[in-house]
């Protein structure tokens, strides 16, 4: 009969709790607690990852752009050479050639310093990025210390 029998007492605005339940009852319910709390870091772990993985995934599109940008300017570059070094020893003076190729530097080289700053401006802001998820981690931290002092 006691055992079946529970009462609720509050002070200072705590919750309720039951003063004369069990021990496995009390075991039960711990687990369920736990269980409970593992699952919501688990939902906490699996938003973190997937904000990682869009950060990254964001970061690793525009180097792949920067690169691409970067091969065309490379690309340009070389036939600028080649235009200029063929026309360096064709004559002394600039014909039409010569100012095709100094075109085609200025386009190259346009091309590789926007490139360029787009595949350092992206590994950085990814060196910056922590893989470690931050608030998981110090959830889990405070879920230790409060197990830690309930047991």
């Amino acid at each position: 009969m006691a055992a079946t029998r529970t009462s609720l007492s509050r002070t200072n605005g705590e919750l309720p709790t039951r003063t004369d339940e069990s021990l496995p009852t009390l075991f039960g319910r711990l687990g369920d607690d736990v269980m409970e709390l593992f699952n919501s870091q688990l939902a906490l772990f699996k938003v973190e990852i997937k904000e990682e993985a869009n950060a990254y995934a964001r970061g690793v599109t525009m180097i792949a752009v920067g690169a691409v940008i970067a091969v065309v300017g490379f690309a340009l570059l070389n036939v600028a050479i080649a235009f200029a070094v063929s026309t360096l020893f064709a004559q002394a003076n600039f014909s039409q050639p010569a100012s095709y190729a100094l075109g085609f530097v200025v386009t190259g080289a346009f091309y590789l310093i926007v490139g360029a700053i787009l595949v350092m401006l992206m590994k950085n802001r990814l060196a910056k990025q922590e893989l470690v998820p931050q608030r998981t981690v110090q959830e889990l931290r405070k879920d230790k210390q409060w197990l830690k002092n309930e047991l």
